[in-house]
């Protein structure tokens, strides 16, 4: 006799399935898609939510955060560029998805959250999966965590006025920048490479996300 729960499970595999057959017509990293296809999206949800996991689409996470569309996180991970080897810095925990996604490709994965309840919630989960390669710390007004910079490659999920003097500061030389920025309601996504002297910024899609809270950011209002 299959239960409900069975019945349940059965359908998030086909639809997580769906879903990566969907992003595969723009993603062309497969370790990013092979990635996102073991590590469990229903599980960082609400479990209100958690049928709507695999549609490709931003979902609430309490607190006025939201966890990324599945494009967006695939394409942003993609842009990082990971062989495997390096140390990744996260601005914006939320839910914990990304920094797992992250966690399964790079070597060490350093995430910062400003709301304790998320940061709280986030570390539980990635601590039940298993992800030992992950540190979760409490934001501080200065971006990023200047203490255990320089990193390999950062990842921004949510969206500065500018390109942060401080976050380029922190980025290793040939390492990667990922970061919406715009206004605080429209923005684009923006990779940017660090060279000895200079940056590349190259524009990879337009973009909606929450504002970036912090010096060379936005105030909370």
């Amino acid at each position: 006799m299959i239960t409900l729960k069975h019945r349940s499970i059965v359908n998030l595999e086909r639809e997580r399935e769906k879903l990566i057959e969907h992003l595969r017509q723009e993603i062309s990293d497969e370790r990013v898609l092979n990635v996102m296809a073991r590590v469990p999206r229903e599980l960082f949800v609400p479990s209100s939510s958690r049928h709507l996991a695999y549609e490709d689409r931003p979902l609430p996470i309490g607190e006025g955060q939201t966890i990324s569309q599945p494009f967006i996180i695939a394409l942003m991970t993609q842009a990082l560029e990971l062989l495997g080897s390096e140390k990744v810095l996260e601005l914006g925990t939320g839910s914990g998805y990304q920094a797992a996604i992250l966690a399964e490709i790079a070597r060490q994965v350093i995430t910062v959250e400003r709301l304790p309840s998320l940061a709280n919630t986030a570390r539980r989960t990635l601590k039940k999966l298993g992800y030992i390669n992950v540190q979760v710390h409490l934001a501080e007004r200065t971006l990023g965590r200047r203490a255990e910079a320089p990193y390999d490659a950062i990842m921004v999920t949510a969206a500065a006025p500018r390109i942060p003097q401080e976050l380029l500061d922190q980025l290793a030389v040939g390492g990667r920048l990922v970061i919406p920025v715009g206004s605080r309601w429209e923005q684009d996504l923006l990779q940017v490479t660090k060279q000895k002297e200079e940056f590349t910024v190259k524009n990879l899609t337009p973009c909606r996300f929450v504002p970036l809270i912090g010096e060379e950011a936005w105030n909370e209002e």
